[in-house]
């Protein structure tokens, strides 16, 4: 007789904002290949349709829903139609994400305010707007993307530091309210990855050699290096795992 396998999660209700591109399309590609149909999130539904054209010429089960993350109304709505239509959420990737760089003396209060609703208070609103649903289910599993910029710090990003390292304190407060109802909520923490909105960091020779002397694996990462982790915190082989942040960094907060 053979074990199930607790990486499974075949027939799961994933959604996944922020994921029409980058780390979040790949996360719902990794959450779709190991048997989830997965909701992908954006603001624009032409990206939103493209990447689900994608991933559904991969034979991965997909849907679309083209809400903002950082209003509350919004988010409620969505999240009721999705569970009236598609099914119980048993699986959120709180993934929308932005950063603006700037010496902190001379940092807009526009944009300080735009990286808060976007980076921190989306992880609020959704993550509450799911688990109550979750919670009367007595299950869930919640993933909010964290960051190395949760631990360490570079010049010019200060409000990106102070958004993701709140993110990572908010999931473990999640974690604390929500785990005696059966939800398990933890972090994923990504170092340096190559995406579109990485690519002019790619492209700096200097910034790229320091980067990759400054990192133990000694390279970029790929956002399918993030697939692993990602299914892992979404699936019962972490059944045991709550409040705590993977960092999938090639070893940057590892070291000086």
């Amino acid at each position: 007789m053979t074990a199930p396998n607790p990486f499974r999660i075949d027939g799961r209700l994933a959604l996944v904002t922020g994921s029409s591109g980058g780390i979040g399309f790949a996360l719902a590609r990794a959450l779709g290949q190991a048997g989830a149909s997965v909701v992908l999130n954006g603001r624009d539904e032409a990206k939103l349709a493209r990447a689900a054209e994608t991933l559904r010429g991969e034979g991965l089960t997909l849907h679309t829903r083209a809400f903002d993350v950082t209003k509350a109304d919004a988010v409620q709505a969505a999240v009721d139609a999705i569970e009236r239509d598609l099914g119980a959420i048993e699986i959120l990737v709180n993934n929308a994400g932005m950063t603006r760089r700037s010496p902190l003396q001379d940092f807009p209060h526009e944009d300080w305010h735009q990286i808060m609703q976007t980076n921190l208070d989306s992880v609020f609103i959704v993550g509450q707007a799911v688990a109550r649903p979750m919670i009367a289910r007595g299950r869930g599993h919640i993933i909010n993307i964290c960051s190395v910029q949760s631990e360490l710090g570079r010049p010019g990003i200060a409000p990106y530091m102070a958004s993701k390292g709140a993110v990572k304190m908010l999931t473990k407060g999640m974690a604390i309210d929500w785990g005696p109802h059966g939800l398990n909520v933890n972090g994923l923490g990504p170092g340096y990855f190559k995406t579109e909105l990485t690519e002019k960091l790619v492209n700096d020779v200097e910034f790229s050699a320091w980067l990759t002397n400054r990192t133990p694996s000694r390279r970029w990462g790929d956002v399918e290096d993030l697939a692993g982790a990602a299914v892992f915190l979404a699936s019962d082989a972490s059944k045991f795992v709550n409040g705590h942040i993977l960092y999938v960094d090639g070893g940057v907060t590892a070291t000086l």
